[in-house]
């Protein structure tokens, strides 16, 4: 039956972000279709082990800085030495620094792309290479941005680094599909989080915003669950490569 292809029961879950919005949401998803969620985060306790273990799926809390690649092999090997195997990976961490594209520094510029680019690339060459070891194949879902579809204004460095994820998720899906290794993406779009808080609370920006989405009204971190359940489980084993905007529609407009 269809349904049971979205099933991730005795499924293992990487998701990077997974405190608060977008990451959280996710995780929760992935946890109620059936997986076991390694959750990193970098800074206070978050409550959504609390929530995946209520469902009486296992949580992993796991305190790692994305800002540099140290963390990335203890993340992996933490994961697969408490809860057994990796099956997938949700690359949600990202920051953004925003400064005229004139004035824009190099720290903010590296500060950015360490984050949002190289610790991605290097936490997907690390799933990918346990996935193998294992055998069997495995997910990996990276979140993008509409701005790996346009340019946007005083984000440079952010969506150069969106662009790149982009670019890096097909690029990774073709030399890993013969390993049954699926790489595709996520571009929410713009989604009720402490990121567009500021943008939310501007009355103009707002309300021009929600006059270019078709649907009306501002996303919520769970209308990506449908999504990440989809590109983690047997339903997606034929999609590679892709990048799937979840954006009520901006992108068409």
């Amino acid at each position: 039956m269809i349904l049971e292809q979205f099933n991730l029961s005795d499924k293992v879950a990487i998701v990077t972000g997974c405190s608060s919005g977008l990451g959280e949401a996710m995780a929760v998803g992935l946890a109620e279709a059936g997986a076991d969620v390694a959750g990193v985060y970098n800074s206070g306790s978050p409550t959504v082990g609390e929530k995946i273990e209520a469902m009486g799926r296992k949580f992993l809390g796991i305190q790692a800085d994305l800002a540099s690649i140290e963390p990335v092999k203890r993340i992996v090997a933490q994961t697969v030495e408490t809860l057994g195997r990796l099956d997938i990976l949700v690359n949600n961490a990202g920051i953004l620094r925003r400064n005229k594209t004139v004035d824009y520094t190099e720290e903010d510029w590296d500060a950015v792309m360490n984050v949002n680019l190289k610790t991605l690339f290097f936490l997907c060459q690390a799933a990918a290479r346990q996935f193998i070891e294992q055998g069997g194949g495995g997910k990996i879902i990276n979140v993008a941005s509409l701005l790996s579809f346009q340019g946007g204004i005083l984000v440079p460095s952010y969506t150069a680094s969106k662009s790149g994820v982009m670019g890096l998720t097909r690029l990774m899906a073709c030399e890993w599909a013969p390993h049954n290794i699926n790489v595709n993406a996520i571009a929410p779009g713009y989604m009720k989080t402490r990121v567009t808080q500021p943008l939310q609370d501007d009355p103009v920006r707002s309300r021009q915003i929600l006059e270019r989405i078709p649907a009306g009204r501002w996303g919520n971190p769970e209308d990506l669950k449908g999504t990440a359940v989809f590109l983690a489980s047997a339903a997606s084993d034929y999609l590679n490569g892709y990048t799937i905007a979840v954006d009520g529609g901006w992108l068409a407009r």
